[in-house]
C-alpha cells in the first residue's frame, strides 16, 4: 500500500533539520547566481519563511531544496523588477525637490516631545497633528475623555516649561 506523501507536512524538527542542512548551500548558490551576498541571504531566508507556511510543497521525499532555490530566485527577480520600476518612476518624475532641514524651533519641539511620557506624546500628536477632538482621541486610544483632557493639559504644561525661551526670561527679568 503506497502512502500519499503530498498530504504529510514536514514536522518542526524535520523542517529545522532541512534548514540547517541546506541554508548555507542555498545561500552560496544564490550568491553565485545573483552576485550579491546580502541579497542572496535575504531571498533565501524569505524563501524558507514561505516554505514553512507551504510545508505540503516541501515533501521530504521530493525536492524541497529545489523548491526553496526556485522561490528564492523568483523573489530576487521580483526585487529586480521592483527596483527597475522604481528607478523608471524617479526618472519620469524627476529629482525630488530640495527640502529644507528642520529649524531650531522644530528641533527643540521634537526634543521636548521625546521627554514626555509616550501616552501624553501620542495624545498631543493626535490632537494637534491629526486634528482629532477629545472624543475621537478617546475612542481611538480607549481612554476616557477625562484622561485625554488630563494628558493634553499635562503635556501642554510640560512642553511650556521645556520650551521657554531663555532670552525672554532675561528680558523680563531686567
Amino acid at each position: 500500500m503506497k502512502r500519499d506523501t503530498r498530504e504529510r507536512l514536514l514536522t518542526v524538527e524535520e523542517f529545522e533539520e532541512f534548514y540547517a542542512e541546506t541554508v548555507s548551500r542555498l545561500t552560496g548558490q544564490l550568491y553565485v547566481m545573483l552576485g550579491d551576498l546580502h541579497e542572496a541571504q535575504d531571498v533565501v531566508q524569505e524563501a524558507f519563511v514561505k516554505g514553512w507556511s507551504r510545508r505540503r510543497q516541501l515533501d521530504p521525499d521530493g525536492r524541497p531544496e529545489a523548491w526553496i532555490r526556485t522561490v528564492a530566485w523568483r523573489l530576487a527577480v521580483s526585487r529586480w523588477r521592483f527596483r527597475r520600476r522604481t528607478a523608471e518612476a524617479w526618472r519620469r518624475s524627476g529629482a525630488p525637490p530640495d527640502v529644507e532641514g528642520p529649524g531650531p524651533g522644530q528641533v527643540a519641539m521634537m526634543t521636548a516631545l521625546r521627554e514626555l511620557p509616550p501616552q501624553q506624546r501620542r495624545t498631543l500628536a493626535l490632537h494637534y497633528l491629526c486634528d482629532l477632538t477629545v472624543e475621537q482621541i478617546s475612542h481611538e486610544t480607549n481612554l476616557s475623555a477625562g484622561t485625554v483632557k488630563t494628558h493634553l493639559a499635562r503635556g501642554r504644561g510640560a512642553l511650556a516649561l521645556r520650551l521657554q525661551d531663555p532670552r525672554r526670561e532675561e528680558a523680563s527679568g531686567d
